[in-house]
């Protein structure tokens, strides 16, 4: 992957601040609280979302299908604005593909249309179906799946045979059996798998006692994954500890990797403009449910919480505190203003998207060949990414940190490269 480079002055002392600021120690203090929170509500939404599927399993019908598919997108919202914790911080990037990782070949898990196709020079498990065969050849290798667990997606389905579409895991692996495939491309609609799949007495789409196995293994194991996070996040947690050993510039750094990488080179280039200008509805977020345009807001909603020290909690878990803006504005008041007003925009940006899909025309309708208005309101929301990463990197400058390299995306730096 491209890098954004920025080539910035070392510290050669960190702050001198004047009584009443904002310390350094209490904006990380901050950071690690929101992170705490956030993951924390990521874990109380999966648990309902548990509640949910269970209650589908017990009683297969459309009406409990489209609560667990509510609960699903609820699930989804504290938790995409975790992902301005991932870049910079090792402990969470090296977890986060466990929970977050796309896209998949849906053919792995389930059956798929006849579109998809039957191969892949890619991926020998490119139709493995595993919800079919309780055996798989995996490398020479034969992998026992009589039995569907959470070990078994874990262990040995997970990114199987090294190719990182083979997501047999996380919140996307969910989503697919919730909803499964959207054979809509950029016209209406998303995926429509009936309740009936998780009916065994009267079963459509074969095998629903293995597809209810799946379902249910999948979602023990996004809780047991977001435990892991939550407490990482606890005071005395491994993700603090990681943090405090990189004393405050360090700190501080990361903070700005985390939203300067999430802001350029993964939300607007690879998650964005990469499926615009493809116009490819396989290159959305949320693929088979339709709520892309929530995940790329709430990412958004999420850059704003770290630099600002505050988050809203859908559960009431909010908090608040020193900030990074604090300190901006201690350092260079105009900068401050210029980085507020630089969110702002790009907050209204994601809205006007919002308020799009929220209309009657989802992301992948957005994105399609000759939508030209859709077009441009994707658009405006890359190049307000864009530009606010610029005033990211003035703010690491006025910080006086060291060098830092944000992310970059082959459709923002070299888009020629995109279709060779």
């Amino acid at each position: 992957m491209n890098t954004f480079k920025l080539g910035l002055l070392a510290a050669s002392a960190l702050f001198v601040t004047p009584a009443l600021a904002a310390a350094p120690s209490d904006v990380l203090s901050t950071y690690g609280d929101i992170a705490q929170a956030k993951y924390a509500d990521s874990l109380a939404t999966a648990k309902t979302l548990k509640i949910a599927i269970d209650k589908l399993v017990a009683e297969p019908t459309e009406a409990n299908l489209e609560a667990a598919r509510t609960a699903w997108k609820e699930a989804r919202d504290p938790y995409q604005q975790t992902e301005a914790y991932r870049f910079g911080n090792a402990i969470v990037d090296d977890w986060e593909g466990k929970v977050n990782a796309w896209p998949l070949d849906e053919g792995l898990i389930d059956y798929v249309d006849a579109s998809y196709g039957d191969e892949s020079e890619e991926n020998d498990l490119y139709v493995a179906n595993v919800i079919a065969n309780p055996t798989l050849k995996v490398g020479g290798e034969t992998i026992d799946a009589t039995e569907i667990t959470p070990t078994l997606l874990a262990e040995s389905l997970q990114e199987a045979g090294e190719v990182e579409t083979n997501v047999a895991t996380g919140y996307h692996a969910i989503e697919f059996l919730l909803w499964g495939q959207d054979l809509n491309g950029t016209e209406a609609g998303a995926g429509n798998r009936p309740a009936t799949d998780f009916d065994p007495a009267n079963c459509t789409g074969g095998n629903c006692e293995r597809r209810i196995q799946y379902l249910q293994a999948a979602t023990d194991l996004l809780i047991s994954d977001l435990e892991e996070m939550a407490n990482a996040w606890a005071p005395d947690g491994a993700a603090r500890e990681e943090l405090a050993g990189k004393g405050e510039a360090g700190g501080l750094a990361t903070i700005l990797t985390g939203m300067g990488s999430l802001s350029y080179g993964e939300l607007a280039g690879e998650r964005i403009k990469l499926g615009l200008m493809l116009h490819d509805p396989e290159e959305e977020h949320d693929c088979f449910s339709d709520n892309t345009h929530m995940s790329h807001y709430n990412d958004v909603v999420g850059i704003r919480n770290v630099y600002f020290g505050s988050y809203k909690s859908p559960v009431g878990n909010d908090v608040s505190g020193a900030s990074l803006a604090d300190l901006v504005a201690e350092k260079d008041p105009a900068l401050a203003e210029e980085m507020k007003t630089k969110l702002d925009a790009t907050l209204a940006a994601f809205e006007a998207m919002k308020a799009r899909a929220e209309s009657g025309e989802a992301y992948d309708q957005m994105i399609g060949e000759g939508n030209d208005e859709g077009n441009a309101v994707v658009q405006a929301a890359v190049d307000a990414l864009v530009d606010q990463t610029a005033s990211i990197e003035r703010v690491v400058k006025v910080l006086e940190l060291d060098d830092i390299a944000f992310e970059g995306s082959d459709s923002l730096d070299n888009p020629g490269a995109v279709f060779e």
